[in-house]
């Protein structure tokens, strides 16, 4: 790839031999040492992507036998023990080794620095360091499911997770190791983001993606190390018996659920805020317009990070506090939504009138606005305690938190996949396996847990192993959603492998973005840019031609 190649798609290249090509990331080394040693951030982020890639396909492994169980209201597959491990072991992997690091530490990783106009993040030793981090508390987790399993939800909750008789210390020494990890790419970022953006590259200049991950890096600094300590707290209690959350011993379970969701509802945006920042891209790119407010995306990224911090009560609203307090956690979690349906109202702003490119990502981006909204409305709904108490513990909720957490996450994460896969690799898939594969993925993602809705309002009980006869048929529906699903996830994972290996080349630029990771060729140079960048023309001005390096 010459970088003459970096002017607006559809430019001819100049003629072979006028300039050699330039080494890319990808082939400067490509010993397995050189990958393991790297302090490179693309090939960081291209191995936090793998890793996380493994990680959502063995929770998906899980959900997809606790389905299977759920085919009938009796024991079908396995045993009561062997289902409460499987849906924790679902919860375990999907939140702490996918979820909550999968966009900001695989996509983050590999642009945040181009973005900038930077060759590497701040710390490149901590950024490796940090990927270490995660593989470590990844294993402990994993090792944890053959020395006994857990068996207390992903969440942990005391008293029981300090009585249990399963490996549960180890899974959460884990995820402490894990918390770590998160840390490091947190402080990495905001960084970065404050010393090493290129001459002349203001705050108000920087790609919406910057603004997400900039403020998810913020909560990961600031509410990562509660975790840390309410899990070590629990180790201690199961271990040694310091009763620390055990009112016979005079903790208070209570106090576990405060510092616990202190961390986790923060969390749900460690989450979504960067598939924001995917979705804000996507839409820019694929109508060919500048955001309908920049500003609006940008600030209301802030906002949601600093209001994310108190709102952790509404999970708690049947734990005995009092009317005012629920009150004041009910209207805090309805300002969240203020600041979501801000970005929402842009993103369809700015489609409106657009050039719009029906591509496999923008496909991707209707799929997360509608699971986003349609879960959005049922969050705030969740936050009423007058509803909450009766839906409470049900599977409502499990269909809330799947529609947000999962179904925004997951489709914003793909979509950004298919966005910069050609900028990652260098090649093109194929266009109409990736609009069948959407197709399936939305179609069973809304299939598998639209029902789940149903079954809680009706007062089906989440996490339960058997279920009145009555229920069959809608967990019967969840079921097949769920394969369906599966189907279009592997789906993509075929035709991307395929391209990774005969794709066609992509060329520097194939969707014309005007983004700065653009600017550069794709796959990029082991240093981003062949020169220091002057990113002149702003991200989002698509009334100027697209600006090329010149060596």
């Amino acid at each position: 790839m010459t970088t003459a190649q970096l002017a607006s798609p559809g430019r001819a290249p100049r003629a072979a031999g006028a300039r050699a090509a330039h080494p890319t990331y990808l082939g400067v080394d490509t010993t397995i040492r050189s990958w393991l040693l790297t302090t490179d951030h693309k090939r960081i982020g291209i191995l936090y992507l793998v890793s996380m890639l493994f990680a959502l396909a063995l929770g998906g492994f899980f959900a997809m036998a606790v389905r299977l169980e759920h085919l009938s209201p009796n024991p079908t597959v396995m045993s009561a023990m062997a289902y409460n491990r499987f849906f924790t072991l679902h919860g375990v992997i999907m939140v702490w080794l996918f979820l909550i690091p999968s966009i900001p530490s695989s996509f983050g990783n590999f642009l945040l620095p181009m973005m900038v106009g930077a060759k590497d993040v701040a710390f490149p030793r901590l950024n490796l360091l940090s990927w270490y981090l995660y593989m470590v508390g990844s294993a402990i987790v994993l090792v944890s499911m053959f020395i006994g399993g857990i068996d207390t939800g992903w969440t942990f909750y005391t008293p029981y997770s300090t009585y249990s008789p399963t490996a549960v210390p180890l899974a959460l020494f884990g995820v402490f190791v894990i918390g770590f990890s998160t840390i490091l790419t947190g402080l990495n970022f905001i960084v970065t983001t404050h010393t090493m953006r290129t001459k002349g590259l203001g705050w108000l200049r920087l790609p919406l993606f910057v603004w997400s991950i900039y403020a998810t890096s913020i909560i990961q600094v600031l509410a990562t190390p509660v975790l840390g300590m309410v899990l070590i707290f629990v180790v201690l209690d199961n271990g040694f018996s310091w009763g620390f959350f055990d009112a016979a011993r005079g903790g208070d379970p209570v106090l576990y659920q405060h510092l616990f969701w202190f961390y986790s509802h923060p969390a749900v945006y460690i989450m979504v805020l960067p598939g924001m920042g995917v979705v804000s891209e996507v839409v820019t790119s694929f109508s060919r317009k500048n955001p309908f407010s920049y500003k609006a995306i940008a600030y209301s990224s802030i906002g949601i990070a600093f209001v994310g911090f108190l709102t952790w009560g509404h999970h708690m609203f049947v734990s005995g506090m009092s009317r005012f307090d629920a009150g004041a956690f009910g209207v805090l979690s309805m300002l969240v939504a203020v600041f979501s349906a801000i970005k929402v109202f842009n993103w369809t702003w700015t489609l409106k009138k657009g050039a719009i490119a029906l591509k496999t990502p923008l496909l991707y981006i209707f799929a997360f606005l509608f699971l986003f909204v349609f879960g959005g409305m049922t969050g705030v709904a969740v936050a009423s305690m007058s509803l909450d108490v009766h839906w409470h513990d049900t599977y409502f909720v499990v269909a809330h938190f799947h529609f947000i957490m999962v179904g925004g996450t997951l489709t914003a994460f793909v979509a950004g996949l298919h966005y910069w896969f050609p900028k990652i690799t260098g090649k093109m898939y194929s266009e109409r396996w990736g609009v069948l594969s959407a197709a399936l993925v939305f179609a069973g993602f809304f299939a598998t847990f639209f029902p789940q809705f149903l079954l809680g309002n009706a007062g089906m009980p989440r996490r339960y192993f058997n279920y009145p006869p009555e229920f069959q048929v809608l967990h019967l529906v969840s079921t097949v959603g769920s394969w369906v699903l599966a189907l279009g996830m592997m789906t993509t994972l075929v035709y991307l492998l395929h391209a990774l290996w005969w794709g066609p080349p992509a060329g520097p630029n194939p969707w014309g973005s005007r983004s700065f990771e653009w600017r550069t060729s794709s796959p990029p140079p082991p240093h981003n840019f062949t020169r220091t960048p002057s990113f002149e023309v702003d991200p989002y001005d698509y009334s100027r031609p697209m600006p090329e390096e010149r060596t």
